[in-house]
């Protein structure tokens, strides 16, 4: 237990960006609740897990991470930083100690998104282009954020940030969750990552688990005062 109020660092997932934790940020804040979101580079599970520990280690004090989707695999490798004291997965991938993303959905039905992802190239030093896939635009609205409003959703959609198509399969060189306190919203109407997902490593994770019905992949933008109760849950029982 800590005497401080911990520091609570926002992790995005792909095909978004910080900006999705703006209602989020602003119900924490408006608690006195500190409060960073980082951009995460979307580039493979390893760098970017190295990247969010980073920002971790140099905040003075204890931090909570919070990662949406694929950010919830970066914060069970970036957990293990020292002055982490808590995890909280906002429908989220919760990866075992040497699982893949790809490993972990091939246990369940995939869910609609993968048939829906387009593919780019980008360029790598020294290198042939590498790929990357962000969400095809007519599918976004379903697909990631059926319950946010269309108007919204079409910039979300222009705004997305894309993935690199290797993050699916390197594989988690720890998990935090086996000696840090966790914490997981289930989304419950889930067509990104298929909710079964989320329960199974919220679960095996040991979390406090709290489910959402009808909320879809885009919870924390249409829901943010219920994600922000459960970060604010995670924050007093680490203070």
């Amino acid at each position: 237990m800590t005497t401080t109020t911990p520091t609570v660092v926002l992790i995005h997932g792909a095909f978004a960006d910080a900006a999705s934790w703006s209602g989020v940020i602003a119900e924490l804040q408006g608690h006195g609740i500190p409060v960073v979101a980082p951009p995460n580079p979307l580039r493979g599970l390893a760098s970017d897990a190295a990247y969010v520990a980073s920002v971790a280690a140099q905040i003075d004090g204890p931090v909570i991470l919070v990662g949406h989707s694929y950010g919830g695999a970066l914060i069970t490798v970036a957990g293990t930083t020292e002055n982490v004291v808590g995890l909280v997965y906002v429908a989220a991938y919760a990866l075992e100690e040497g699982e893949s993303l790809g490993e972990l959905q091939g246990r369940f039905p995939l869910s609609p998104l993968v048939s829906n992802l387009k593919e780019w190239t980008y360029p790598v030093p020294g290198g042939d282009p590498a790929v990357e896939v962000t969400i095809a635009e007519d599918a976004f609205p379903s697909v990631f954020a059926a319950d946010v409003p269309a108007d919204v959703t079409k910039i979300l959609a222009a705004a997305q940030r894309p993935l690199a198509a290797a993050a699916f399969e390197e594989t988690a060189a720890a998990a935090a969750w086996k000696t840090k306190p966790s914490w997981a919203l289930i989304a419950g109407a889930d067509e990104a990552i298929n909710p079964e997902v989320e329960r199974f490593g919220a679960k095996r994770a040991g979390a406090t688990i709290v489910e959402l019905e009808g909320a879809s992949h885009a919870v924390a933008v249409s829901r943010p005062q219920e994600v922000a109760d459960l970060i604010r849950d995670a924050v007093r029982a680490t203070s």
